[in-house]
């Protein structure tokens, strides 16, 4: 099977990468490197069932020819990173909905089954937990531009399923919730590498805002199995589905856990949310996913735990350091 990946090069996008070729999948990446990196495809490259174009999926000619010679969609590409959405909101909107809008309408004239990639942030400042897939959502405010990322995902999703509706796309919708493992930069605002790299240098651990914001991480194995089931379903298209964990953990809790498992002489820091963006910020307190529906589809539980997956990050931010 012939796979398009966009935005493959990514965290994300990699390990799917990798895990479909090592399925004998023949994997076509198209990324254009804004926040993707090269690095993450090293070993690749000399695979010959792996081709890198480097592109942007807002180009319909290139994403003509990709399209019409997959057999299968897997659309990743987006502006990600708390950091880079606050810094950067045009970039944002522009690269997710604008991407997506190309990708759909072209997959559209070819039939192809498209898997889109959403968000938790799409929920918003909802209270309402565990997040179920048809809730409502609750954005805040225009002024803060962190809410832009979670509207231009909401539009996606509007998007995706408009098509499975209209025109009946096989369109599949996963919403990822806090992704984590080897690959992951802190660069743009990603919690966990960020402690991580400052834990092993000794350096203090910056929380921003009172740290018991409580999340749920999932390891991106258990995200990129989820994904690919997915899309092997018949039953899948047209519906939401979260792909995540619900081992919660508060963000001052994990930066003491990730203290102890380093057994770092690290001290925590506390932040207001201006003094760490420069700018007011609005943030939710609890993010945690209802998995029944991804459960009774495919079968869908997670087989890592956060210590699991802490100790599988650290190992290996602990050898890219001695290298």
């Amino acid at each position: 099977m012939k796979t398009l990946i966009t935005g493959g090069a990514g965290f994300i996008g990699s390990h799917l990468t990798e895990k479909l070729l090592s399925l004998d999948h023949e994997v076509v990446v198209i990324d254009d490197l804004s926040t993707g990196q090269r690095k993450n495809l090293e070993g690749f490259y000399s695979h010959p069932k792996f081709h890198f174009v480097l592109d942007t999926v807002r180009n319909p000619q290139t994403m003509h020819l990709l399209i019409q010679q997959a057999d299968v969609i897997f659309h990743l590409a987006a502006a990600v990173g708390v950091q880079l959405i606050v810094d950067e909101p045009v970039r944002t909107i522009e690269t997710n909905i604008h991407g997506t809008e190309v990708v759909l309408s072209i997959a559209n004239k070819f039939r192809k089954k498209v898997f889109l990639a959403s968000t938790s942030e799409v929920y918003g400042k909802s209270e309402k937990v565990p997040f179920h897939e048809d809730d409502d959502t609750i954005l805040g405010s225009t002024r803060f531009s962190r809410w832009s990322y979670a509207c231009s995902k909401a539009i996606d999703e509007f998007l995706g399923l408009a098509y499975f509706e209209q025109y009946g796309l096989p369109v599949v919708i996963g919403r990822y919730f806090n992704t984590v493992g080897p690959r992951q930069t802190g660069q743009y605002g990603m919690v966990i590498p960020r402690f991580i790299e400052r834990a092993l240098q000794n350096e203090p651990l910056l929380i921003y805002g009172t740290g018991q914001q409580r999340r749920c991480f999932t390891n991106v194995q258990d995200v990129v199995d989820a994904t690919i089931a997915l899309m092997a379903c018949d039953a899948a298209p047209g519906r939401v589905y979260n792909i995540g964990s619900t081992e919660e953990i508060s963000i001052e809790e994990l930066g003491d856990k990730i203290i102890q498992m380093t057994e770092s002489h690290s001290e925590k820091h506390f932040l207001s949310y201006e003094q760490a963006y420069g700018k007011p910020f609005d943030d939710m307190m609890q993010r945690t996913p209802c998995l029944k529906r991804i459960e009774q589809i495919i079968g869908y539980k997670p087989h890592f735990s956060l210590e699991q997956t802490l100790q599988i990050i650290i190992k290996n931010a602990q050898t890219q350091r001695k290298t």
